[in-house]
């Protein structure tokens, strides 16, 4: 993916190409700067506040609160796109079945993440979820042959290292939590290697012949809701949240729509940040926002560490920003 220009301005390093233009780069660059800080504490904020919900409350239905999540998400673009502020396509019968496979693995992913999230500490969820990049790689290979340089196999492979170690090194190992995080590291791969033929398939059944990001988050979250309705009942949620006395708190009301707008803030924010940086950078930021994730999920909710795990963390950690560079020298 190239950077993005817009009027002669490179939006991937503010460079306008013209002398005298400072003004024009510094405004660029606060742009770049606060659309990044904008991406970061979202993305850091939605994980911490759905540990949050999932371990600290003890709630016990994390397929509810992805539905819940996703129909808060659903109210808020559809209010903005009848206020004009934004636009979406027509969820037409056509476009909703090409979209519906692709919204199964969707819906799986945001499911095994929820359980996964529950009974493994932030940290090691966030080196666990490097196995994704090593899978999509392999997929990469066979289902579209597209080879890639010593370098990218060699931080796979550092990967791989710290998730093993990480795992036997984690004083609260959980094995039902890491069998769900395999199984998400699965399906986000599957997610990411069928999203984009998808999309093109998507895109000739469309009323404009194009889908932009928010008619993805739009039908992504709408097709969720009675497939996420039907495993809440089929996990027997609806006789757990019958029951429960969380529902009558309205302060767990509001930390689960907090977590409903911060999941939708992401959406919008990686889509600002990207625009105003490019993929390479919005790659590398990614791999960078792990670090302090990390480090407020061991303090925010005391977990119980080693030397031997905090340094299979870190290790993952550096691991992963190696990875991302070395995915932006194969790019280039």
């Amino acid at each position: 993916m190239k950077s993005y220009e817009h009027d002669g301005v490179d939006l991937e390093d503010g460079k306008t190409g013209k002398s005298g233009d400072k003004p024009i780069q510094r405004k660029i660059h606060n742009r770049a700067l606060l659309s990044g800080l904008a991406y970061c504490i979202s993305s850091c904020s939605m994980i911490l506040v759905n540990k949050f919900v999932l371990s600290s409350y003890n709630f016990n239905a994390g397929i509810f609160l992805m539905l819940y999540q996703n129909f808060v998400s659903v109210i808020i673009v559809v209010g903005l796109s009848l206020m004009g502020l934004i636009t979406t396509e027509p969820l037409t019968l056509r476009l909703m079945k090409v979209w519906f496979p692709v919204n199964v693995i969707f819906v799986g992913m945001l499911i095994t993440s929820m359980f996964s999230l529950k009974y493994i500490n932030v940290a090691m969820v966030t080196v666990l979820k490097n196995v994704t990049n090593v899978i999509t790689a392999v997929g990469e290979m066979y289902l579209f042959n597209k080879q890639h340089d010593n370098r990218v196999w060699a931080a796979l492979f550092l990967m791989i290292i710290s998730a093993v170690s990480g795992g036997i090194t984690d004083l609260s190992f959980n094995a039902v939590g890491y069998a769900w995080q395999i199984a998400n590291c699965f399906l986000t791969a599957s997610y990411s290697l069928t999203l984009r033929k998808t999309m093109d398939t998507a895109k000739q059944v469309t009323q404009s012949g194009n889908l932009n990001e928010f008619s993805m988050v739009l039908l992504n979250n709408t097709l969720s809701l009675p497939l996420g309705l039907l495993l809440s009942f089929s996990f027997n949620e609806m006789d757990y949240l019958y029951q429960t006395p969380l529902l009558r708190l309205p302060s767990f009301w509001m930390v689960m729509t907090l977590s409903g707008l911060l999941g939708l803030a992401i959406s919008f924010t990686s889509m600002w940040f990207l625009h105003q940086t490019g993929a390479t950078t919005y790659s590398l930021v990614g791999s960078l926002n792990k670090i302090p994730l990390s480090i407020a999920g061991i303090v925010l909710f005391n977990v119980p560490t080693s030397l031997q795990n905090s340094a299979s963390i870190l290790f993952g950690l550096v691991a992963g920003v190696v990875f991302a560079r070395a995915k932006m020298r194969e790019k280039s």
